[in-house]
């Protein structure tokens, strides 16, 4: 068995990419540093941001809110998340969130198998650039090349 290296990141530390479904990822741990066993980013979030309904079919998701407050609609159950507030997503569940108010959140993903997904899906956020216009057509088109996410239907808000 492979002995990883520690990693260590500290606040504003990582990998900076736009998502193309509006945000800013900063990428805390990356699936190859963990061996495969997750992934984790910090998701920097405009009001009203919203993502189609989707679900992970071979990976949980956990979303804590540091700040903020986004809605969550889970299996079609509407539930606010506030900071402080977590919310685990096993795989195959149904969801989707709209963002309420400015909010900052971890996102965790268990095995780590979707980091393709968010690399096609975003990109390089150098220090003073501006977020690209949000494009769910590159969202669709990231889900069906690396099956990491199932597109069920438009944002149910």
């Amino acid at each position: 068995m492979k002995t990883l290296a520690a990693t260590v990141r500290d606040s504003g530390e990582g990998e900076r990419r736009w998502f193309c479904g509006g945000g800013l990822q900063t990428w805390k741990v990356t699936a190859e540093e963990a061996g495969g066993a997750f992934l984790m980013f910090e998701d920097e979030l405009d009001v009203g941001k919203v993502t189609p309904l989707h679900r992970h079919p071979d990976a949980d998701e956990t979303f804590y809110l540091l700040e903020g407050e986004i809605l969550l609609d889970i299996d079609g159950e509407r539930r606010t998340l506030r900071a402080g507030g977590v919310a685990v997503l096993p795989r195959g569940v149904p969801h989707a969130f709209q963002v309420t108010s400015v909010a900052r959140m971890l996102c965790i993903q268990t095995p780590g198998s979707g980091e393709s997904f968010f690399r096609i899906a975003s990109e390089p956020a150098p220090a003073g650039s501006s977020p690209p216009p949000v494009d769910f057509g590159r969202i669709h088109a990231a889900a069906n090349q690396t099956g990491a996410i199932e597109i069920l239907g438009p944002p149910p808000f």
